[in-house]
């Protein structure tokens, strides 16, 4: 009789903290969400603050990198409850995958770094209970470090950057970038590898456009 007058209470107890049926504060998935999102925060800083800024120096893209990682890494823990698992992960990264931002031609080493933060909010959002944190850690210290390598190390290639005027200004359009690259590369003799444009005046028809080319190619003795 005692046992089942203490599991009533307990029956009752978890009634009281759930509103129109929905749990109102569960410890252990809380802290689970925060100790995921804590892990899933500083893996993303790291790729993003770490490496990408200290070489490419865009802080629009790190502001866009850092906010799609959370909001995905939010939606995917949240909707994990749900049942939707696997299946709602490679759906939402098959969408993702084809965004297009409409403003500017995004490079290809941007758009590898924006399927990255996808990767590493899916992974740390979605590993399940099979999955321990060793497991965890070392698929982000794996991420972590072949981006390492490769930006730092192997392709270690330090980019500078100049502002000219060019006149050519039919070809500053996003679709005419390749172009726009081409022209631009056989005129000032350096392998450029993105182009920004930074204003455009249409009175005189020019416009003021930053080249970033490998500071390897100013030194006359390689």
């Amino acid at each position: 009789m005692e046992k089942e007058l203490k599991e009533m209470a307990e029956m009752g107890a978890t009634e009281a903290i759930k509103i129109f049926g929905n749990r109102l504060f569960d410890a252990r998935d809380f802290f689970e969400m925060l100790t995921l999102f804590t892990i899933n925060l500083v893996v993303t800083v790291i790729i993003v603050r770490g490496i990408y800024y200290s070489i490419h120096r865009e802080k629009e893209m790190v502001f866009a990198f850092v906010l799609a990682n959370v909001a995905i890494f939010l939606v995917c823990i949240l909707l994990v409850n749900v049942k939707l698992k696997l299946g709602f992960a490679f759906g939402l990264f098959a969408v993702l995958s084809i965004v297009r931002f409409r403003t500017e031609a995004i490079p290809i080493k941007e758009m590898t770094y924006f399927f990255i933060i996808i990767i590493v909010a899916v992974i740390n959002a979605l590993s399940s209970k099979n999955v321990s944190y060793s497991e965890l850690f070392f698929t982000n210290f794996a991420l972590i470090a072949i981006i390492y390598f490769l930006e730092k190390i192997w392709l270690n290639k330090q980019e500078s950057s100049s502002t000219i005027v060019y006149e050519k200004i039919e070809l500053i359009q996003p679709a005419k970038r390749k172009e726009l690259i081409q022209d631009l590369s056989e005129r000032t003799g350096f392998t450029i590898s993105k182009v920004k444009v930074s204003k455009i005046n249409f009175l005189n028809d020019t416009a003021l456009v930053e080249i970033f080319y490998r500071q390897e190619q100013l030194d006359p003795k390689k």
